[in-house]
């Protein structure tokens, strides 16, 4: 990974986000990529997180310039709720070129590791203790009080950019793997901002994407610039 992204995505996670880049993979044939039109899919059963996380990403790739739409509001129901044959996803496939499409971002959650956090709010104990009895009386609650612990999920998700291009070979461009911290004890919305707003820092630094477009609108006072964010 280069160290420009490694610096940018550490400036991401000092802020108060829920996710965590742990691995990003560009294929090594690509220097840069132009997306046209882009196809979002975000594969979960749960349909309001789905439709949360693929409308802000589609409004991330507009605000960029590019052409991008729900699978949501393409898939009909059986496609959204049942598995999909190989003949299946080759007559979508087709169908998206047909319609334009050169781009998928396909994201999906591939696993869920149980952690636990034990409370550090003893603030009267020094950190070196000097008698057994000292370490022995802070760390009992380990055993005696049921609150002295919290357990938390991390969900390990990845997001897969492919090229569905008519005139190219149809390959893998890049993939990310980011780990989301216990999205049940948070909003749903924050936890779509947070992931969303990574993966495109590193689509970006990839050289994958472009930056925000600027747009000019003229008022009576004047031109006016507009940057989406």
């Amino acid at each position: 990974m280069k160290k420009s992204l490694l610096i940018i995505v550490f400036l991401f996670l000092i802020s108060c986000s829920s996710t965590q880049l742990v691995e990003s993979w560009k294929n090594p044939d690509i220097d840069n990529y132009e997306p046209y039109k882009v196809f979002v899919v975000g594969l979960t059963s749960d349909i309001d997180a789905r439709q949360q996380f693929e409308k802000k990403l589609k409004d991330e790739l507009e605000h960029r310039g590019y052409e991008a739409v729900m699978s949501i509001n393409v898939l009909d129901d059986a496609q959204k709720n049942d598995k999909m044959s190989e003949t299946e996803l080759n007559a979508l496939e087709n169908k998206l070129i047909l319609e334009g499409f050169d781009t998928v971002l396909l994201t999906k959650i591939v696993g869920v590791e149980e952690k636990i956090n034990y409370k550090k709010n003893y603030d009267d104990y020094e950190e070196t203790f000097r008698r057994f009895k000292e370490e022995y009386l802070m760390y009992q609650d380990v055993f005696y009080n049921p609150e002295y612990y919290e357990e938390y999920n991390i969900y390990k998700a990845e997001t897969s950019m492919y090229c569905i291009c008519p005139t190219k070979d149809r390959e893998l461009i890049w993939k990310g793997y980011i780990n989301i911290t216990d999205p049940q004890s948070q909003s749903i919305g924050k936890t779509v901002n947070d992931y969303v707003r990574l993966a495109i820092v590193v689509l970006e630094e990839e050289l994958l994407i472009g930056p925000v477009v600027i747009k000019n609108e003229e008022t009576t006072e004047g031109t006016v610039q507009i940057l989406f964010d």
